[in-house]
């Protein structure tokens, strides 16, 4: 099997177990991937835990839960190594006008030779014209 790339959001929903029919669609064709930074971003969400899109709106019990997953973040889930990046990281940046986290994200996509999931509301136009080139994006709703 195959993996997919999720973004914090989509990692936030499947460590919470609030899988949408999106998700659970990607996840019955692919093991789930992240990155570096969607992980980073999404542990230091948790850790502030101050509102926002990501966490905000999490009961704390719940939020606390997450912190406690990511800190023992399950086997299945695999953190593309950013040595195994970073230099195409560097291209993609030049040639698509990418942050580091987008940059990041389409090169783990295309490392590992799956799909970029990306939760709907955090659609950005240059990672989407970058994975053109390189693979498939996919942008996943919150539909629970």
């Amino acid at each position: 099997m195959t993996r997919a790339v999720l973004d914090d959001h989509l990692l936030r929903d499947l460590l919470t177990r609030r899988i949408g029919l999106g998700l659970e669609a990607v996840l019955r064709a692919h093991e789930p991937a992240t990155t570096n930074l969607y992980f980073l971003r999404l542990c230091k969400s948790v850790v502030r835990a101050a509102g926002g899109a990501l966490t905000g709106s999490l009961p704390p019990p719940v939020r606390r839960a997450l912190g406690q997953r990511l800190i023992t973040l399950p086997n299945e889930i695999e953190v593309v190594p950013m040595s195994d990046l970073a230099f195409r990281m560097a291209e993609l940046a030049a040639t698509h006008r990418l942050s580091n986290l987008g940059a990041e994200a389409v090169a783990a996509a295309e490392h590992i030779e799956g799909p970029l999931c990306v939760w709907a509301g955090d659609d950005g136009p240059h990672i989407r014209a970058a994975m053109a080139t390189v693979g498939e994006y996919r942008t996943i709703p919150r539909d629970l």
